[in-house]
């Protein structure tokens, strides 16, 4: 006879992790640093010739509802959680956003003994951040990402970059135009990355994705462990070279896209491999062998783009992105064409 799982008392957890912490028998699995095994369910509904259970069974199967599944899932993660989602306060009303007659409000819980930084200066640093962000694209490839709502749409959408950079070429402002020849020119000349991009995408997978890698989207704790990453708006359905090139695009060079000396503008070498094997280490076994092939190109991809789109808002006039001076957008579009450079 089986038994039905709805009836039986519920697990003890609490006392289990009395005698022996529960938090043991989170383990590191494909799945993540801090996983645990739960059944759901006794018995098994196939006949295999191999399998010694049958006998047993007879292809019998009885399943725990939805409703205590849910139950117990919570308590585990509430109680020995396995990854930080830092997610909004929920109102006496149970909402997580209140709208009112002058905007929208959300409220973020503050996590204590945390903290962000805005400058990638150790190898280490670049590490825990891209572990971080590979963490979690690893650990929502269960979740269906066509579920999430487009909030940029073509936000790394290459292809559609260089054809707005070439619309820019024969709309935009003439002067400017002829004054940046060059930075034009090198543009032209990388034309093969968008092309390489054209041919790979469709052997990518599409993931959650996070879409703005940056360090200071990363919490870290006090002793400089990655905990978790935040600003979650604007996650999206996405390739790996987004995530993965935005932080070679971010942390390879220890001077920003706003520096105007182009001579500061390195590759730091050390930085790169951490990057690479903080992704990996969480992304080993969700990426695909011909997107392993793709990781170099990753970074070219997004510091290619950028330089695209900055120099594309400097010829239509910055009508994107704010600027601080006359020739801002030129200036940094020159910035990161010196960073695919090197």
């Amino acid at each position: 006879e089986l038994y039905d799982p709805d009836e039986l008392p519920a697990l003890p957890y609490e006392k289990l992790n009395t005698f022996y912490p529960i938090q043991k028998y989170l383990g590191k699995t494909y799945l993540g640093t801090k996983t645990i095994a739960y059944h759901s369910s006794m018995g098994c509904p196939f006949k295999c010739s191999f399998c010694a259970v049958v006998p047993i069974y007879n292809a019998r199967w009885r399943g725990k509802s939805a409703e205590l599944i849910y139950n117990d899932i919570k308590y585990l993660k509430e109680n020995f959680p396995g990854y930080l989602f830092v997610s909004p306060v929920i109102t006496i009303t149970g909402n997580e956003l209140v709208i009112t007659d002058d905007g929208f409000y959300r409220m973020f819980p503050f996590i204590t003994n945390t903290h962000t930084i805005d400058v990638v200066e150790k190898p280490q640093q670049a590490y825990e951040a891209a572990s971080q962000f590979g963490k979690f694209t690893k650990l929502l490839s269960g979740f269906d990402a066509s579920l999430l709502k487009i909030t940029l749409p073509d936000f790394h959408n290459l292809s559609l970059r260089y054809m707005q950079f070439e619309k820019a070429l024969e709309t935009g402002n003439a002067d400017r135009i002829q004054q940046a020849a060059g930075l034009i020119s090198a543009i032209k000349l990388n034309k093969r990355i968008v092309d390489e991009y054209e041919g790979c995408k469709e052997k990518f997978t599409i993931r959650v994705t996070h879409h703005d890698t940056k360090i200071s989207n990363v919490l870290f704790d006090e002793a400089g462990n990655g905990l978790c990453v935040i600003d979650l708006d604007t996650i999206m359905p996405g390739y790996f070279i987004s995530d993965l090139g935005d932080m070679m695009r971010t942390y390879l060079c220890p001077v920003s896209e706003e520096e105007k000396d182009f001579s500061k503008i390195i590759i730091r070498a050390a930085f790169y491999e951490a990057i690479v094997t903080g992704y990996i280490s969480e992304m080993s076994g969700g990426l695909t062998e011909i997107e392993k092939k793709y990781i170099h190109f990753a970074g070219e991809f997004m510091i290619y783009m950028q330089a695209i789109r900055f120099l594309t808002d400097h010829l239509n006039d910055d009508i994107y992105y704010g600027v601080k001076y006359e020739g801002h957008n030129f200036v940094r579009a020159g910035n990161q064409i010196t960073l695919l450079q090197r």
